[in-house]
């Protein structure tokens, strides 16, 4: 050990010496200081998730904080930016500095500053999409100062486990997408389906998020479900190929705006007749998204077997009593049966403004 050391300091010493053969003007003592100040500027939020409902508006919060000898220039810039779930991208929203003032995309026109002082950057989005799920990034520059913070949108609504009428594990992602969007609902999130499990959603089926991984949540652990000794949980298959793999998929749908309602017709209908009925009726047929969102988030309750968009049979039960989910609160199904048995009624939906 004591020869490295004095080849080290050896080899410092010449180090040494060299620099004063080029440099002989530089002082034999050479201390260097670096001091580190706390940033003039920043940004904080006063809550990190805010939560809205489709349809709704709302205020993302964003505060500027500045050091007192600065002042807002002209030229501060104020970036909204939308995250991906994979992290690597971002989405723009809106772009303020000055009066020049953008929105960009499926935010056009729905977003604007709050704006209720010159240190406000807070963002409110009006008219909320399914889509607008997710974590949204404020970041403010003013000259060589600059300062970001996220803030995450979360939606009231419900998941809900989807396979077509081809039957299970039929669904590459791009797949589940659609068929997602086809029962007016998006591919749900992780967090979303941790929450619905949360609240005892049991599910032994796995179904593609998001993020493209497979999951599936259990609250009874059985043993086709990973087996009766393991603990309660969300399984997780991890990320998949989004184009070769294939599974069911979880969805997510939030408040409408329309009436959800069971037709009162007097006979029981094929599958055509029910898109006739509601159409007669001045409604379109309802989606899978849409029973569930009237079931869980308005307490909709009806006992009676109905035809859907996408060619099933199902009922929502709110109170659960004999012949009718006697045991819990749920969407029942009835499968997807011959379009052309005439031994159900519908259930309609009609959209407003």
């Amino acid at each position: 050990m004591i020869p490295v050391l004095i080849c080290a300091l050896i080899s410092l010493s010449v180090a040494a010496n060299d620099l004063d053969t080029l440099y002989p003007e530089l002082e034999h003592s050479r201390t260097i200081y670096v001091t580190e100040n706390n940033p003039r500027l920043s940004v904080a939020a006063d809550q990190s998730k805010v939560v809205s409902r489709r349809g709704g508006n709302a205020t993302l919060p964003c505060k500027i904080q500045m050091d007192q000898s600065l002042t807002p220039s002209r030229k501060m810039r104020i970036k909204w930016t939308k995250l991906t779930s994979d992290y690597l991208k971002e989405v723009d929203v809106f772009v303020s500095m000055d009066y020049h003032k953008q929105s960009y995309g499926t935010f056009h026109g729905r977003v604007h500053l709050r704006g209720s002082s010159p240190m406000d950057a807070s963002l409110v989005i009006t008219d909320i999409t399914l889509e607008d799920y997710g974590r949204y990034k404020c970041e403010v520059i003013d000259g060589l100062e600059d300062g970001t913070v996220v803030v995450s949108l979360d939606l009231e609504g419900v998941v809900f486990p989807y396979f077509p009428r081809l039957g299970r594990y039929n669904l590459n992602f791009y797949d589940a997408e659609r068929a997602c969007r086809d029962q007016d609902a998006i591919v749900a999130s992780f967090d979303q389906l941790y929450n619905a499990w949360r609240g005892k959603l049991d599910w032994c089926n796995a179904g593609w998020l998001s993020d493209g991984s497979v999951q599936y949540p259990i609250t009874t652990p059985r043993e086709p479900c990973g087996g009766k000794n393991t603990v309660p949980g969300v399984r997780n298959y991890g990320l998949r190929d989004k184009e070769k793999n294939q599974y069911d998929v979880f969805c997510f749908t939030s408040h409408y705006k329309g009436r959800f309602y069971y037709l009162i017709h007097p006979s029981k209908l094929t599958y055509d007749e029910a898109v006739g009925a509601c159409q007669k009726d001045g409604a379109q047929i309802a989606k899978v998204g849409q029973m569930y969102a009237a079931w869980k988030l308005l307490g909709y309750d009806r006992c009676d077997a109905g035809w859907l968009a996408d060619g099933s049979v199902r009922y929502p039960i709110s109170h659960p009593r004999r012949r009718c989910s006697p045991t819990e609160a749920a969407v029942r199904f009835s499968g997807f049966p011959d379009k052309k048995h005439k031994l159900y009624g519908v259930y309609c939906f009609k959209g407003h403004d």
